[in-house]
């Protein structure tokens, strides 16, 4: 087997014009255009309306190349291109090669015919998307009017990320290109078609079955030969005699090494790599990198219901995370380095999963590498999102072939937990009209697309992967999806249904996979796309940044209810995300308490595909909100709750570890001055897998006349140091009467990083470090100071972004500090 890449250097021009662009593949339209000076930034202002109109054109992509000897040899050689968005023609040596209509896909294409010894061409043309989706007609008796919210009507008519036609949360601009690899494969003997790698466990040993399609096209004796290297470096070999069509072949490992998710053990990765061999000459061979662990979903019946929790070999977890969508507008862009950033951003903040969402595309190789090595179960949904499908003959086809792709691609992972066919469909056409009030036919082809076709094509291919019909689901058929004791759930009426905070706590979801709240970016990210004139969030530019009906307003509206107004634009931003954190750590923490009945918390969303205002935790450039900083703290392995009812506070211990853990809780009240009215303390031993209540305390004979002036402070502290402090308070923070902190902060530095120590002279809340052009991750942020004791938090030299500190003095002058009192 033999590859020759065909990435780089092409040209790229608009259809029949000769303003022909330099180009580099991966890449696409708009990607060149931007490298070429020839469009404006889509993100600035209002261009993105601009951008969007570029795509009503067709463009043409173009490059020669010299085939290599060794490679033009071999009788037979395919095209194989992993990505091309989405309606391409391929022309060879200008001969139509063939044409595609699905960027999810891999498509290959016998070319050799078509090839010539030296110099040939290659050319795609990429057609409009706008224009097809524009003109489609469905089948005569399917009338679809239904539109996803915030995107371009048709978008589901065509195999791209739908929300590459704008989203309630993403920009319309639906890109085109060669946005994956693209290289020509020879061979002459044969390949291998497929790798299939199931896994048997028993005690103390695993078994591992591999199963291996082979094409073998000349009458020669092969062997497949099978190397095995251990997470320690082990190397196990073995051989046998190879045939045509399925070779089964199963290695025994001895006391295996199991694949935990983050928190609950290591990860170690054992290597694999599958030859077919003609004597000594490897023919074709694979390498996968694999993890030995059981996974599926339980939903044993119980007092409430079903439960829907992830059973990792053999132990029930509290899935902690968020929703995964698309990094960037133009997918070309993502690269390996930005999505490890986002997956270590994860995993720092004590996540073990991450649901892909269904309207955008199936991550790379490259995302499922990284949720391996750092312990992040994948909920994978497939690509159907918020929308009623033309399921037509080919339509049917294409999806089948899309399917199977993906799912061999991505079935061997140690991280993949569960496929679920689609986001919100089901549930759609159980409570939204505008679903609702479609045909009978369409409803049925739904049944049949994600509870027929689709789950057969991906139980076909991988028996060991749980499959779920859609997401929230009770089980599928339209058996109440919304049911809330069994199956998953999205929970929307604290902000689309501005329903308050605690609204949460009504609700004992047994696994809640979508919830959310918005806020704004920080000043640095809004001063990427504004004017200064441009800065009020009523403006044309900053409600274009706003995908999501009215909710600018939304958020004044819950700010209203918490805080009082802030002083000026930069601190409305600052006490948005104070919002976002205190929303999403209100329903965490409750759903937490009730580990058991509820066994997963996955918050939209955690990251953005361009600077906007959005319910993600991290920002389009990388920067951690505090709902980031909030997560590290809510999901951390051992975390401590305080909640309130009336005058009445409770505390809670949630142990998300395999271990008991022995703890020390000091509970107080006290004065904005930081006096001690009463104090409670509590030592308990914390069951492994648990949630358990400390104590409560009714504080009604101490509070009455000073509910304003005074906080409850919890500090819990495990038995291996880890503290946390917790603060509750009796009235909304816009009653509460907070002094002026008067924060102060001292700087050390070691080798490896600048230890900034923090204090203050009364209560100092949601305190906030920052830089006026530096970006760095901090151990903590947005966090309380409740008492004279300084709180010291770290920055990591290799956590700064952007221009560095000449020393510790230097950082400390440039050291932005605001806490919630500074904002009025």
């Amino acid at each position: 087997m033999k590859h020759q890449k065909l990435n780089g250097n092409w040209k790229m021009r608009e259809l029949k014009e000769n303003n022909w662009l330099d180009a580099n593949v991966p890449g696409s339209v708009m990607s060149t255009l931007l490298a070429n000076d020839k469009v404006s930034d889509p993100f600035w202002r209002t261009n993105e309306y601009e951008a969007r109109e570029l795509f009503r054109k067709d463009y043409e992509f173009e490059r020669t190349f010299i085939i290599e000897e060794d490679l033009y040899e071999n009788d037979h050689i395919e095209l194989v291109c992993y990505g091309l968005d989405t309606l391409a023609e391929i022309y060879v040596n200008d001969i139509l090669l063939s044409k595609t209509n699905n960027m999810h896909r891999t498509w290959r294409f016998e070319c050799k015919p078509l090839l010539q010894s030296g110099e040939n061409q290659i050319r795609i043309i990429f057609r409009s998307p706008i224009n097809y989706i524009e003109s489609y007609v469905p089948e005569e008796d399917k009338k679809i009017h239904f539109v996803s919210s915030g995107s371009m009507k048709g978008n589901q008519y065509i195999r791209k990320a739908h929300c590459m036609f704008g989203w309630d949360w993403g920009a319309q601009i639906p890109d085109a290109g060669i946005w994956r690899d693209i290289e020509l494969v020879g061979y002459t003997d044969g390949k291998i078609e497929d790798v299939n790698i199931i896994q048997h466990h028993h005690e103390g040993e695993v078994n591992i079955d591999i199963r291996t399609e082979l094409q073998l096209l000349k009458d020669n004796h092969y062997n497949l030969e099978y190397t095995l290297i251990s997470p320690n470096g082990i190397t196990s070999s073995y051989c046998q005699t190879a045939i045509n069509g399925c070779n089964s072949y199963i290695i025994a490992v001895e006391h295996p090494e199991l694949w935990w998710p983050n928190g609950y053990g290591e990860q170690p990765l054992y290597h694999l790599s599958v030859s077919v061999k003609n004597n000594d000459n490897i023919m074709d061979s694979k390498e996968y990198t694999i993890g030995l662990r059981t996974l599926t979903i339980s939903q044993e019946k119980d007092q409430w219901g079903s439960e829907f929790a992830f059973k990792i070999n053999g132990v029930k977890i509290f899935a902690k995370g968020a929703d995964y969508i698309p990094e960037d507008t133009i997918y070309s862009n993502i690269t390996k380095e930005r999505i490890e950033y986002l997956i270590e951003s994860c995993v720092r903040a004590n996540y073990n999963c991450l649901r892909v969402w269904g309207g955008g595309y199936y991550p790379s190789d490259d995302f499922f590498d990284l949720c391996d090595r750092y312990g992040l179960i994948v909920w994978q949904d497939l690509m159907y999102a918020c929308n009623v499908y033309d399921l037509t003959k080919e339509f049917e086809e294409n999806i089948i072939e899309e399917t199977k792709d993906n799912v061999r691609r991505i079935r061997h992972h140690a991280c993949l937990g569960l496929w679920c066919g689609n986001n919100e469909i089901e549930s759609g056409w159980y409570i939204w009209p505008s679903l609702m009030d479609h045909s009978e036919k369409l409803k049925a082809d739904y049944i049949k697309q994600f509870e027929y076709v689709l789950p057969r094509t991906v139980e076909a291919l991988d028996k060991s992967t749980f499959f779920w019909p859609s997401s929230p689901s009770s089980g599928g058929c339209f058996d109440n999806p919304v049911d809330e004791n069994r199956g998953d759930t999205h929970y929307w009426d604290v902000w689309h249904g501005q329903l308050p905070f605690e609204d949460y706590r009504n609700h004992y979801f047994r696994f809640c996979s979508e919830f959310g709240f918005q806020s704004f970016p920080s000043i640095k990210t809004v001063k990427t796309f504004t004017e200064e004139s441009d800065r009020n969030i009523f403006s044309e530019v900053m409600e274009s940044h706003q995908k999501n009906t009215a909710a600018n307003g939304k958020m004044l509206y819950y700010l209203s209810e918490n805080f009082l107004y802030p002083k000026d634009f930069e601190n409305l931003l600052y006490v948005t995300q104070i919002l976002q954190g205190s929303a999403i750590k209100y329903g965490v923490e409750h759903w937490r308490r009730n580990r058991g009945r509820c066994m997963g918390a996955l918050y939209w969303q955690l990251n953005d595909s361009w600077p906007v205002a959005s319910w993600a935790s991290i920002d389009y450039y990388g920067r951690w909100k505090a709902l980031h900083y909030m997560a590290k703290r809510f999901y951390a392995p051992v975390a401590g709750t305080l909640s309130r009812t009336g005058e009445v506070v409770e505390a809670h211990i949630l142990n998300e570890t395999l271990s008991d853990k022995k703890c020390n809780v000091e509970v107080s009240l006290k004065t904005m001055d930081f006096e001690v009215l009463c104090k409670d303390t509590y030592e308990l031993v914390v069951p492994a897998l648990s949630a358990r209540k400390v104590g409560e305390r009714n504080y009604s004979d101490f509070i009455t006349g000073i509910n304003k002036q005074v906080y409850v402070e919890a500090v819990f502290t495990d038995e291996d140091g880890y503290q946390s402090t917790e603060v509750e308070i009796f009235v909304p923070f816009k009653y509460l009467e907070l002094k002026k902190p008067e924060i102060t902060c001292h700087v050390t530095e070691n080798e490896d990083c600048y230890v900034i120590s923090c204090q203050a002279k009364s209560l100092a809340c949601f305190v906030e470090l920052d830089f006026e052009e530096s970006d760095g991750i901090f151990s903590d942020n947005y966090f309380y100071i409740t008492g004279k004791e300084p709180v010291t938090v770290e920055l990591r030299k290799t956590d700064i972004r952007g221009e560095g500190f000449a020393d510790a003095r230097d950082l400390e002058q440039k050291l932005q500090i605001r806490s919630l009192r500074d904002t009025y």
